[in-house]
């Protein structure tokens, strides 16, 4: 395992059963998964608050409302992360929930060992979603490995 390395997995069927089972959709339309292999060790939900924040900034406003039409709190709440409620935890994982008319969201952040992973679900409850998300999507998945790399260096920089 090479510190510092994130692994990529798009698609449901490449995503592991256990993992999506973690997931609160009835179905899953969309689905992919990074895991950052690290040396700093955190709870889940100090993994999800230090990608996210406490409460969604601009630019996550700008995609996850704006865009994605994502209804979220904009209060510092110990029930949400960036806004997204908690709808579920586990001891090494936390699930946050969002939905809008035509979509419905899950973020998972795990940690396993030297590991943490961020896995996105999203159910289209209407047709809209799958012409909304496939572009959204790419913009997305080249995101993601520079936020886990920023959040280790937030907890780094707690130690």
């Amino acid at each position: 395992m090479t510190i510092g390395f994130v692994d990529s997995a798009v698609g449901t069927c490449n995503i592991p059963e256990p993992v999506r089972a973690l997931s609160s959709l009835p179905d899953i339309d969309y689905a992919d998964r990074f895991t950052l292999s690290t040396e700093v060790i955190a709870t889940p939900e100090q993994w999800a608050r230090a990608i996210f924040g406490d409460v969604p900034h601009a630019g996550e406003l700008l995609i996850w409302c704006g865009l994605l039409g994502f209804r979220l709190s904009r209060k510092r709440s110990p029930a949400t992360v960036a806004g997204w409620r908690i709808g579920g935890r586990g001891e090494d994982w936390v699930r946050l929930e969002a939905a809008s008319w035509f979509l419905t969201g899950n973020l998972l952040v795990q940690t396993a060992g030297e590991q943490v992973s961020l896995a996105t679900f999203l159910h289209y409850r209407r047709r809209v979603g799958r012409g909304v998300w496939p572009p959204l999507s790419a913009v997305h998945r080249r995101l993601v490995p520079g936020l886990l790399h920023d959040a280790e260096a937030r907890l780094r920089a707690l130690r």
